[in-house]
């Protein structure tokens, strides 16, 4: 039987730009990540990437030239490899320069831009997300530092969500993949030497919630997944729910309250050592009269877990591209 905790309030931006659309928290050491603001508004063409440290409850804003899907961390500490509309780059929060590493993703299609991603070894896999939220012809990607290829495993998502890449167990890799609209929760076999995606298997069916799977990262033990839900309808809280990789079961939930719209979690290592839950939500396409009943929307929440270690965070490497 899964257990249920209450998440609460740890950041609530002030401006109305930066609670739109919080995305992709990225631990980056004891009490400290990385999040994106996706855009600054409904109407927006840019969006951020933002450092947050919890012993202090400082932000940090860093203005991206676009719309980040996601922003990671390298081997350098002062620069992020981030998604952002249709290229892949380096920013580095010192300069506050960009350099674009590779362009030209999804040049073929119109209305879509870059979406969640995901690190493993020297390697990004990616996707892409259609501005509508409506056609299947998002790509999913895969984009190898070794040789600087891009490569496209997917052209037929809507909205490429959260993914993770883990080892098989029999020398191979799998890819856990989410794209939103179908609500379920996929597998691949990954080759990453040829590029290439095995047919997927559905690892668990959603379509019996209301809400939309949106963020996802495994547990450090990697034999369950957390996922946040976007829930777009009225409701007194939002969910973060966790499931079983072998089994599809469901074994938590965390609840986000007056926050209904769940777009990512993260599990942190705190500085006294204890791991958190690291929920960012979202206010975008709130209509004003739900506002009210959902105050904290566009907040970051923090809950109890009983993990007693955070996975490791993945560096990307850069040194080639200087």
């Amino acid at each position: 039987m899964s257990q249920t905790t209450d998440a609460q309030l740890l950041f609530l931006p002030d401006s109305e730009s930066l609670r739109f659309l919080p995305e992709g928290p990225t631990a980056l050491g004891s009490g400290r990540f990385s999040w994106v603001a996706i855009q600054h508004g409904a109407d927006a063409q840019n969006g951020s990437l933002n450092i947050f440290d919890v012993a202090s409850g400082t932000n940090q804003q860093y203005a991206l030239p676009g719309r980040p899907g996601f922003a990671k961390p390298t081997n350098r500490s002062d620069t992020f490899v981030v998604g952002c509309e249709r290229e892949l780059g380096l920013f580095n929060t010192e300069s506050r320069q960009w350099q674009s590493i590779a362009s030209g993703i999804d040049a073929d299609r119109d209305g879509t831009i870059i979406n969640d991603g995901t690190v493993y070894a020297d390697n990004l896999v990616f996707g892409t997300k259609d501005l509508e939220f409506k056609t299947p012809k998002a790509g999913l990607y895969l984009f190898r530092a070794s040789d600087q290829q891009l490569i496209r495993l997917r052209d037929d998502q809507v909205c490429s969500n959260g993914k993770d890449v883990m080892d098989s167990g029999d020398g191979g890799l799998h890819l856990i993949d989410i794209d939103s609209p179908t609500k379920k929760v996929v597998r691949y076999r990954l080759n990453l030497d040829g590029g290439e995606l095995s047919e997927c298997e559905t690892i668990v069916d959603l379509n019996d919630l209301p809400s939309v799977p949106d963020g996802m990262t495994l547990t450090p033990d990697e034999q369950s997944m957390i996922i946040s839900f976007y829930n777009p309808n009225p409701a007194e809280f939002g969910e973060t729910r966790q499931y079983s990789l072998l089994n599809g079961q469901l074994e938590h939930i965390w609840r986000t309250p007056q926050s209904p719209q769940n777009t990512c979690p993260l599990l942190l290592e705190m500085p006294d050592g204890s791991v958190k839950l690291i929920i960012t939500t979202a206010v975008e396409h709130m209509p004003s009269e739900r506002r009210q009943d959902a105050k904290l929307a566009g907040g970051l929440f923090v809950a109890e877990t009983s993990f007693a270690t955070s996975p490791a965070t993945p560096m990307f490497p850069i040194d080639r591209f200087l």
